[in-house]
């Protein structure tokens, strides 16, 4: 099988197409994780993903000068 023939290449300057992707920057974490709940449709880990960074809030107000006005919620 030739270059022209194979399905896997677009161009025929992978090689560059590569070397100009690694050479961009990196979207971040929470960039990444919406793509992928938009694109693998896991849009029922977002209430999950909430509530854990809600009750990691929380510990970590619960030990600092925020204490006493977050025991008063409860």
């Amino acid at each position: 099988m030739t270059d022209d023939q194979d399905p896997n290449r677009s161009d025929g300057n992978t090689d560059g197409d590569f070397a100009d992707q690694a050479e961009q920057s990196s979207p971040g974490i929470i960039r990444e994780f919406v793509d992928f709940l938009r694109y693998n449709k896991k849009w029922w880990l977002t209430p999950i993903l909430l509530v854990l960074l809600l009750v990691g809030t929380l510990i970590f107000l619960g030990g600092t000068a925020a204490a006493p006005f977050i025991y008063t919620l409860f």
